[in-house]
């Protein structure tokens, strides 16, 4: 996992064995930055109350988190890692 800068917003990157995800960097429930979490397959966990997501889909898994984390198209073309973010982000 890293978070990254991309648009003025913070976002992180997980590639796991499926692949290359991109989402929002704040937990939905305690506002926590999710690369303090870890990343266990395509689970990520929050590093204060344990609440979870999928890289994927941005879907809770676990609780207290109830609110999917928004995530963003990526894809690795040539060795670098290009993340598409909607046009309301973009500086």
């Amino acid at each position: 996992m890293r978070s990254v800068e991309v648009a003025g917003g913070e976002i992180l990157l997980c590639h796991t064995r499926e692949g290359v995800f991109a989402l929002d960097n704040v937990c939905t429930h305690a506002y926590a930055r999710m690369n303090e979490g870890y990343l266990r397959g395509t689970r990520l966990v929050c590093p204060l109350h344990g609440g979870s997501f999928d890289v994927a889909s941005g879907c809770a898994l676990g609780s207290p988190a109830m609110k999917r984390l928004t995530t963003y198209p990526a894809r690795i073309v040539d060795g670098t890692i290009e993340v598409a973010v909607e046009a309301t982000r973009a500086p």
